[in-house]
């Protein structure tokens, strides 16, 4: 089916390197508690390369490592035309998500052919048959979220399915007169996934007003405008595209900083039982 979208706004990293003359600081920071990897970091020289895959390069922005990410890992894939792959994913008991933000990408999924246009979500269980391709004249950028499924007896595994965000009416929170909404692509009350990757929306001004403090380990991505993070009682800036990860149970709290909707693309580990026993991948 063909793509048909072109009202998305959603911030895509282009690499290149800044000049000579450009300041070194900038806004990074790596904490036992968060990290935040901002835009201007995801440069030509800090790519990575996967077997199998043609035509592409990728920026890592978080991995399974000690001390930081534990549940997830998180890419932002660039596949030129003509590049993808016929062999994508090489954990069989990896699911993932695919979130297109810029360019076109066809998705072979179980035979099915899909091009996802931005905004466009893929939702792929382990074991899945798929494969990727860019059949368009530009580049295609897209994030690929993957986390080791937690498999339960007696609950099935959740079916693939393929979306468009802009096709999704955002859900309010309560009592913020439509300031703060969520984009969910899975039911809540679904416990068959042990994942959610959303979007999340704030408009000018709409807050977090309390420090959030849960189990559920984050990772950001500012897919558009600028707000104020508090985490674990420091203030951050961020802006369209930046990456945050925050590990279970940091505080968290944020503030719109407009002029227009603050948006973000967020992963967080779901409707499972806290492991009692060290982790073993």
């Amino acid at each position: 089916m063909p793509a048909n979208r072109s009202t998305a706004r959603y911030y895509a990293p282009q690499g290149g390197h800044p000049p000579q003359t450009q300041l070194t600081a900038d806004r990074a920071v790596f904490t036992e508690a968060y990290a935040l990897i901002p835009k201007g970091v995801m440069r030509d020289i800090v790519t990575s390369y996967l077997p199998f895959w043609e035509g592409t390069r990728l920026w890592v922005l978080a991995r399974p490592l000690s001390g930081f990410a534990e549940t997830f890992s998180q890419y932002i894939m660039e596949v030129q035309p003509g590049g993808g792959s016929d062999r994508p994913e090489l954990d069989a008991g990896a699911e993932g998500v695919l979130f297109v933000v810029e360019g076109e990408l066809t998705l072979t999924l179980a035979g099915e052919r899909h091009v996802l246009a931005p905004g466009g979500y893929a939702f792929l269980p382990p074991g899945s048959d798929w494969q990727v391709r860019n059949e368009a004249d530009q580049a295609v950028r897209f994030h690929w979220v993957r986390k080791a499924f937690e498999f339960v007896e007696g609950l099935d595994v959740p079916a693939p399915f393929v979306a468009n965000e802009q096709d999704i009416a955002p859900i309010e929170m309560p009592g913020t007169e439509g300031r703060w909404a969520t984009t969910r692509f899975v039911d809540p009350r679904d416990v068959r996934h042990d994942m959610h990757v959303n979007i999340v929306t704030f408009q000018p001004g709409g807050v977090i007003p309390f420090d959030e403090t849960h189990v559920m380990e984050h990772g950001l991505y500012v897919l558009e405008g600028k707000a104020v993070y508090h985490l674990n009682q420091e203030w951050v800036e961020v802006e369209a595209g930046d990456f945050m990860w925050l590990r279970a149970f940091c505080p968290q709290a944020c503030y719109a900083g407009g002029p227009g909707p603050f948006r973000y693309l967020l992963y967080k580990d779901v409707n499972r039982h806290a492991g009692l026993r060290p982790l073993t991948r």
